[in-house]
């Protein structure tokens, strides 16, 4: 059931919006938008088609479209349907859609090659002073920022889901201004949510997958390995999930299906490049894309979506996941970013995870449990010969207890 929406005062300094892209997450960020304030909206795609498509989910989706959102009565004060939908702007020409705005939200897929080629088009068409975002869960802006003009507007701005869930993570690229951030920051904090305030959390300093992907991109690894597993003894895939639901209620591969199989298979071979080589994505993923089978956006993946949400019988459970694993996974990583200085204290990190995923941080109970958990992932990373899930220094040594502080002041 929907919640009351929590709105703040829109930031004054950004009247127009744009939306680049049309599909699942674009037209839920374009409806956020609208549902925001701002004088125009502009979505951009390459085909009228796709556009009226979005449209059409923004208007009548039956779990958050606006009607729904306005027959519960949980639009502002003053709003309806049809006064919102004024405000959008149609838009299937690239220069016509970002030529008149002060912040960009690209969507596209998580390509680095289509990346940079439409943000170089974007720099050229829009005005100087606009604020470019990448909604990218994995990639370098820096990178990204390559080819393009004045390369200090450009952000990664990382929304979940961009009305249900309050997550938001924004970050710079190398030469990314802190004023760029700031707008970037009051922005996001402006944008309505269902779940109460938004939780915007700043990197210090890039990180593929950012921090929330970052932690649950690592734990695919261990995934990968049991997917495997399973496959090879034919044994059902929510039986893998049963083995998980004290830890991670939605299951690893209910939790991929919804995440999409092509999103998680493109986000593993970037960590693969960027990160370590044992990111590199199980051929079972390969193969399911060849097939279509995608998740829940294509009706199939692990399991079938062609009638909605799939009965899933736990009962059985499969005995290859020990959850204890999947926490020190976690407490590892988590150490990881401390250690790079993504982030300053250990607080962020499960106020990121906890928004993002609804699952608890890794440090609280790490603190006492971490010199099992190092053992636990030493005997596996030997046992698999997987280097990047080996302890670091911080986890092994506990040291990590003494980075925490309460959130930064705002």
């Amino acid at each position: 059931m929907l919640n009351q929406l929590s709105y703040m005062k829109k930031n004054n300094s950004i009247n127009n919006i744009t939306i680049i892209g049309a599909g699942m997450q674009e037209h839920k960020l374009a409806q956020t938008a609208l549902i925001a304030g701002f004088n125009k909206v502009f979505l951009y795609s390459r085909t009228k088609q796709s556009i009226e498509r979005a449209v059409d989910k923004i208007i009548n989706s039956k779990s958050e479209g606006l009607k729904v959102l306005e027959s519960k009565n949980l639009l502002e004060k003053g709003s309806t349907t049809q006064l919102l939908l004024s405000r959008l702007v149609k838009e299937p020409n690239l220069r016509n859609a970002v030529k008149d705005t002060e912040f960009i939200i690209e969507a596209v897929p998580e390509i680095m090659t289509l990346k940079q080629k439409i943000f170089k088009k974007m720099s050229e068409y829009c005005p100087n002073h606009t604020i470019i975002a990448s909604d990218t869960s994995t990639m370098s802006i820096t990178k990204i920022a390559k080819y393009i003009k004045n390369p200090n507007r450009v952000i990664g701005m990382h929304f979940f889901n961009p009305l249900r869930s309050p997550l938001i993570e924004i970050t710079k690229g190398k030469y990314t201004t802190d004023n760029t951030m700031d707008i970037a920051y009051n922005f996001a904090k402006s944008l309505p949510c269902e779940n109460g305030e938004r939780v915007v959390i700043k990197l210090e300093k890039e990180s593929p997958g950012f921090i929330v992907n970052r932690m649950i991109g690592t734990i695919e690894i261990y995934f990968k390995w049991a997917i495997e597993q399973a496959t090879r003894r034919n044994i059902p895939y929510e039986q893998i999930d049963a083995d998980i639901i004290s830890v991670m209620p939605m299951g690893c591969c209910l939790m991929c299906d919804i995440m999409g199989i092509d999103t998680i298979y493109y986000c593993m071979k970037y960590f693969a490049s960027n990160l370590s080589p044992d990111f590199k994505p199980t051929p079972i993923f390969k193969n399911m894309i060849d097939q279509g089978r995608l998740g829940k956006k294509s009706g199939k993946g692990f399991y079938d979506w062609s009638k909605g949400k799939p009965i899933i019988d736990r009962k059985k459970k499969a005995g290859i996941i020990n959850e204890k694993m999947i926490k020190a996974i976690l407490l590892n990583e988590g150490c990881k970013l401390l250690e790079k200085r993504i982030v300053n204290n250990y607080d962020i990190i499960g106020e990121a995870v906890l928004a993002g995923y609804n699952i608890s941080g890794p440090f609280e109970e790490g603190k006492r449990n971490y010199k099992e958990l190092s053992k636990l992932l030493d005997n596996f990373s030997k046992k698999t010969d997987n280097n990047y899930l080996k302890p670091c220094d911080l986890m092994k040594s506990g040291n990590f207890r003494m980075m925490t502080q309460t959130r930064f002041q705002e």
